[in-house]
This record gives structure tokens, C-alpha cells and sequence, in this order.
């Protein structure tokens, strides 16, 4: 039987990879002080130790101080770094992976007031939309400084342990001289290819005789930045041959460029897009280049990675944000496990959560980033095997009963609904967010594989526990859409879901987002694709305040291509019958004091939701615990002990939005953590 192409042994300069699969370069935000600590240790650790052959890190680890960190960025241009490198080095050595990291200087993709607040600096002065800084134009002793500093921290990642360096040329500092819309200068380091090279090639030489001949150097490149004055395909490559004759020795394949939140979402696609869009960039820089050529964009399921490998479009995929989801990824492919490995489901959370909490978070892998107290696969670890009864099968009631299940204790679900999923479901009849399903159904596929026992079509009552006799009860029954925000005329209008579930339709529609996240906007988009006239109102100053940049261009672009009207800082105050057929709403600005009237056919709201919480309230007394968690045993792993009632039959434990209206990463992180214990 011939080998997995992905499980096949690579060379990479002086270097042997045990496979083709990498974690590319990404800066998960875990660094403490500018360091990689524990949390950054035991971030990549755990992908060695579920079998990656090679994972880079430093997502742009900065070379110099003014090149501040915008986003928790490893700090290469201390010499403290070293010993940290080395620690974390050797554990991933240890556990057979290769490591390399990736230096650059952030050039204009950073903020001029971080840091020691010095200016930003860029080939030319041409602002980043995303970061919002006006550069400065770098002078030559600008750049024979920074040439420096790529040197010196290429000896301390060498130092540090590391098997090789990448550079990053896209985005920042040295490919603003190569780009020719953002080179806009008029001395010698504007003109020819060659010229505009220059910077880039004495960074090159300087690292290679840093790192010597031969640790392997990659550059991480658009060769296709597909703008009307962009660096096309032809002159990239040609600038590639010139990077290889200067000492680099492969390349890691980037099609677009990142400067606003738009081109940064089409460079890293998410969901709702197609599966790895640029594997043909790839196979043309393949044929034209002799050297390995790398990718990443988009390959989230191991079918496209294995035929971007067995076809030869590449030689080392990138499944980076496969394995945020599942570290393991490797391992379970060797095993003959790919049913079993948890799926990206490309939502773009580990982006957008270092801008929205502080670090990278998968959206439904609550142990990354937390691997000191969570885990990210399940042991039979129950010492006194227990009768787990689990109210609810959402993400949140899935997940209770996967982690129960896994830990050997016996579970029974029962759910209301004839199917599992919850809002969850709900959100996945987005046609742009179908991937969601992934998430309820391998926590389902691996609850069944595990022995657990679900009954759907069961509205569980008071009653019917005390029948079971369970001894822990795990309520995760969800919450309901909370529209009790309007007086009067709180019973005219409608929800989210029922738009998404299809039992309202209608020629006009008034959206009222007061919750800012997915719901409302995924509603817009459902019934203006199904030809309603629809007006979305926010009483923020912007939509969608809690959906992150990578998803926002989407809904912008929804928006634009139906022609939604849009009304900002506006609160709703009241809803009246107009006629028949229609409904007058009634708009008040807390800023202008003022009110506006708005005729429509339908007012659909988002608020979040409202704990279905019935069931809990009327088991409390009969529980040991009365509903209480200890949360200093909750956060630390220890076991729930609280007895507020002897004579309790069961301990009682609520989980998810039956607790309050939260996002899909929170109900999931409630179900872990709480079922570790169990």
C-alpha cells in the first residue's frame, strides 16, 4: 500500500521533515513581555506532539524597536529571547517536529503609538488602512540599520534552537520597496525590478551569512498581488529567482495582499468561500522555480491537502488553521482516524480574537491557547464511573456529552428538538455559514462513537428526572430570542430565527441589531438574497460590532450589492400597526434627542437571548448542589464537592446560554471545562 503523500518524509535544506504538513507562521498572541513563554510553548508543543512535521512560528517576530508589536509579537531584537527559544526548541525537537520562525520588520503594518512610539517606516508614506498609520519614508541609514537587525536576529534565532528562518514579504517592510504601488520613490531604490530589490536582497545575503549555507531561508511572498499596480505574477517570479540566487530556499506561495480588512480576508479566505482558491498560483510557481514550494490559504479538510501534495502543486501544505482545530490532525491521519479529527470550520475566530479578547481562540477548540488546564483530547479518567443526565443537545450539550462520554462516565441526552444542533443549526441555514454544522456534527459522530444515548423529541420535565435517578444533571437547554425590548408593540415583531428557519417571509423588512453579532446580519443577508427591500438599524456607531474584520467584508459586500439601507446610533423605541400590511417604527437618537418614524412590513430584532432556563430553576431544590459552581475548582480543575442540600438526589449544573446569551466559543469552553471535572 503506497504511502500517504502527506505522511511522506521531506528534505528541506539540511533538514528532514517527517511529513509534508506544516503550521505555518502566525502570532497566536501568547507571548508574555515579548517572550514565548509557557502559553506560547505549549501552544506549538502540542502540534509537534500530534505529529506535524514542520511548525513555524513567530508570526512576524519583529527584528527592531521601531517595529513595535501590534498583535503580542515575538521581540527578536532581545538577546533575553534566546534561552526562551531554546526551551521551547527543544521540547518541539523532542517531540519530532521541525522549527523554524519567521522574522520581519512590520514596516507599515503596526501603529505609530505603540510601543516607543517611533515613527512607523515604509518605503514610501502611503498609509495602512487596517493599522492607520502614515509612515515614514525610510532613508538609507534607515535601511542599513534594519539589514542589520535581520542578522542579528537570525544568529539569536539560530541560537535559540531554531532549524531555519522565513522572511515575510508581504505586508511589511521589505516588500514595500518591491511592490510598485506602494514604492513611490524617486531615488535609486525605485526603477528597475532590480532596483526595487535591493533592500529585500541585502536582507537576504545578510541572514544567509548569518544562519550559514545551509539552514534553510524561505520568504513568505505574494506573487500575486492582483492589483491594478500591484506585483503581478511574472515580475514576482522573476524577483523570486533573484531572492534564490541570494540564498533563499523555498518559498511559502501568498496570492493579494493584507492592508485592509477586505484584501486580508481574501487573502486568508474563511468560511463561505471556496476550498484552497490558490493552488494554481502555486503549480505556476512550482513549474517556473526550483525550489519547495509551500501554501496555506484555505486547505482546511485532508482531501484538498493530499491532492495539492499527490498532484505536485506543492510540496509542504500549510494546514494551519486545521490544526488551531484539532493539533492532532496528523496523528489521527496516520492512525486511519480523518473521521475523528475535528474540523476547521473556517469562521476566522483565531483572527479575529486577538483583536476582540487579546489572543487567538479556535471557535470551537477552547483548549488552545489554555493547554496548561484544558485539554485538547479526552482520557478515561473517571475514577467512580456516574449517571450523567444532559438537558439540551446544542454545541454546548454536544460537547457535555463527548467529554463525559470520553471519561467513561454513562450518558443519556435528551433534547426537544427531533435534532441536535440547537442555534447552531439555526446559524448554519446561513448559506455563507454552512461550515458551522461541523461543529454539532463531529461533537455528535463522537458522543455516539463514545456510548453516549441521545433521545430526541423529548421535552424533559422536573418529573421526568427524578424518574431517571441520574446522579449529575447537566442542563444545557439554550436560550430563546429575547424581543421583549419595545413598548409597545413587542408582539408585532419577529426574530432571527425566524428568518434563518424560513417561517417568515415578507417584501420589507426592518432589521433592529442591538446585539451586534452574527444573527441580525446573517437575517439581512437571507432576505434581501430572497428579494425583500431591507433596512438594517443599529443603535451603535457602526454594524456589527462583534463580528471580527475577517467575516465583516462579507456583510459590507452584502450590503452594498442588495443596497440595505443603513441607519447607525439609532435605538427602537415602539412598533404600531400601520395598516394590514405594515408597521410604523419609531427610531430615537440618545445624541439628537430626536425621533424618526419608519414604515415597513415586518421588524425583525436581535438581542441575544433569553436563558431557557425553566428546567434548572424547578431542579435546584433537589439537588445537592442547588445549582451552585465552584468557580476556584472550576478554573483550576479540581472536582465540583459543594453540597448545599444533603438529602439531594443529584448534582445540578447549568452550562451554555441557558446561563446567559453568549457566542458558540463560550458554550463550548462552559461544557469542557465543567465536564473535565464531572
Amino acid at each position: 500500500m503506497a504511502l500517504d503523500p502527506l505522511l511522506e518524509p521531506f528534505e528541506l535544506g539540511n533538514v528532514t521533515l517527517r511529513n509534508r504538513v506544516v503550521s505555518t507562521s502566525h502570532e497566536p498572541a501568547f507571548t508574555e513581555d515579548g517572550m514565548p513563554k509557557d502559553r506560547y510553548r505549549r501552544y506549538q508543543v502540542e502540534k509537534a506532539r500530534g505529529g506535524v512535521g514542520l511548525t513555524m512560528i513567530g508570526g512576524s517576530a519583529i527584528v527592531g524597536r521601531d517595529s513595535p508589536p501590534a498583535f503580542g509579537n515575538l521581540e527578536m531584537y532581545r538577546d533575553e529571547i534566546v534561552p526562551w527559544l531554546r526551551t521551547l526548541s527543544d521540547d518541539v525537537h523532542e517531540n519530532g517536529a521541525a522549527l523554524t520562525i519567521q522574522l520581519t520588520h512590520l514596516g507599515r503594518r503596526t501603529s505609530n503609538y505603540l510601543g516607543d512610539w517611533l515613527p512607523v517606516l515604509s518605503a514610501s508614506r502611503v498609509r495602512e488602512p487596517q493599522h492607520r498609520a502614515f509612515p515614514k519614508e525610510a532613508e538609507s541609514w534607515d535601511v542599513d540599520r534594519v539589514v542589520s537587525q535581520y542578522a542579528e536576529a537570525a544568529e539569536r534565532a539560530m541560537a535559540g534552537g531554531m532549524d531555519g528562518i522565513e522572511l515575510e514579504h508581504y505586508g511589511h517592510f521589505i516588500d514595500s520597496f518591491v511592490s510598485p504601488w506602494l514604492n513611490q520613490r524617486g531615488d535609486d531604490y525605485n526603477g528597475t525590478l532590480l532596483d526595487r530589490l535591493d533592500v529585500g536582497l541585502r536582507v537576504v545575503k545578510a541572514v544567509r551569512a548569518a544562519v550559514g549555507d545551509d539552514a534553510p531561508i524561505g520568504v513568505r511572498m505574494s506573487l500575486d498581488e492582483d492589483l491594478p499596480h500591484g506585483l503581478h505574477p511574472g515580475e514576482a517570479i522573476d524577483a523570486l529567482k533573484h531572492y534564490a540566487d541570494a540564498g533563499i530556499s523555498f518559498v511559502s506561495v501568498i496570492h493579494g495582499t493584507i492592508g485592509s480588512d477586505k484584501t486580508l480576508s481574501e487573502a486568508i479566505p474563511g468560511m463561505g468561500t471556496p476550498s484552497a482558491p490558490y493552488l494554481d498560483l502555486c503549480a505556476a510557481v512550482k513549474r517556473e522555480v526550483a525550489m519547495p514550494v509551500m501554501h496555506a490559504a484555505r486547505i482546511a479538510d485532508v482531501p484538498t491537502a493530499r491532492y495539492a501534495v499527490r498532484e505536485q502543486l506543492v510540496d509542504l501544505v500549510g494546514m494551519t488553521r486545521a490544526q488551531i482545530a484539532d493539533p492532532y490532525l496528523v496523528n489521527k491521519i496516520a492512525a486511519g482516524d480523518e473521521d475523528r479529527i475535528r474540523p476547521c470550520v473556517g469562521a476566522s475566530y483565531c483572527l479575529d480574537a486577538i483583536y476582540d479578547s487579546g489572543s487567538t481562540k479556535c471557535i470551537h477548540n477552547p483548549a488552545v491557547g489554555r493547554e496548561a488546564s484544558l485539554p485538547h483530547e479526552i482520557e478515561d479518567t473517571a475514577e467512580h464511573p456516574l449517571s450523567v443526565l444532559i438537558v439540551g443537545a446544542g454545541p454546548a450539550g454536544l460537547e457535555a456529552a463527548r467529554v463525559c462520554a470520553a471519561r467513561g462516565h454513562t450518558v443519556t441526552v435528551h433534547e426537544a428538538n427531533e435534532s441536535y444542533g440547537g442555534q447552531v443549526a439555526i446559524a448554519a441555514r446561513s448559506e455563507r455559514r454552512r461550515e458551522l454544522r461541523g461543529i454539532i456534527d463531529w461533537r455528535y459522530d463522537e458522543a455516539i462513537r463514545l456510548g453516549a444515548d441521545f433521545v430526541f423529541n423529548q421535552l424533559t420535565e422536573s418529573g421526568d428526572v427524578e424518574d431517571i435517578s441520574p446522579e449529575v444533571v447537566v442542563v444545557a437547554t439554550g436560550g430563546v430570542p429575547d424581543t421583549d425590548i419595545v413598548e409597545p408593540g413587542g408582539e408585532l415583531v419577529n426574530d432571527t430565527w425566524d428568518v434563518m428557519t424560513g417561517s417568515l417571509t415578507t417584501g420589507e423588512a426592518l432589521v433592529y441589531d442591538d446585539a451586534g453579532g452574527y444573527p441580525a446580519l446573517d437575517a439581512v443577508e437571507y432576505l434581501a438574497s430572497h428579494d425583500a427591500k431591507v433596512h438594517y438599524v443599529t443603535p451603535e456607531r457602526t454594524i456589527g460590532t462583534e463580528v471580527g474584520s475577517m467575516n465583516s467584508p462579507a456583510y459590507l459586500e452584502v450590503i452594498d450589492r442588495y443596497g440595505v439601507a443603513v441607519t447607525l446610533a439609532k435605538q427602537l423605541r415602539s412598533v404600531r400597526r400601520a395598516s394590514a400590511t405594515s408597521l410604523t417604527a419609531e427610531l430615537f437618537s440618545e445624541y439628537g434627542g430626536t425621533t424618526t418614524t419608519v414604515e415597513t412590513g415586518t421588524v425583525v430584532i436581535d438581542h441575544g437571548t433569553v436563558p431557557n432556563d425553566d428546567l434548572y430553576h424547578d431542579l435546584k431544590d433537589k439537588s445537592s448542589n442547588g445549582g451552585e459552581v465552584d468557580y476556584d475548582a472550576l478554573l483550576s480543575g479540581g472536582p465540583q464537592a459543594l453540597t448545599r442540600n444533603p438529602d439531594g438526589r443529584f448534582q445540578l449544573f447549568r452550562i451554555g446560554d441557558a446561563v446567559a446569551s453568549r457566542n458558540i466559543h463560550a458554550a463550548i469552553l462552559d461544557a469542557l471545562r465543567l465536564a473535565i471535572t464531572i
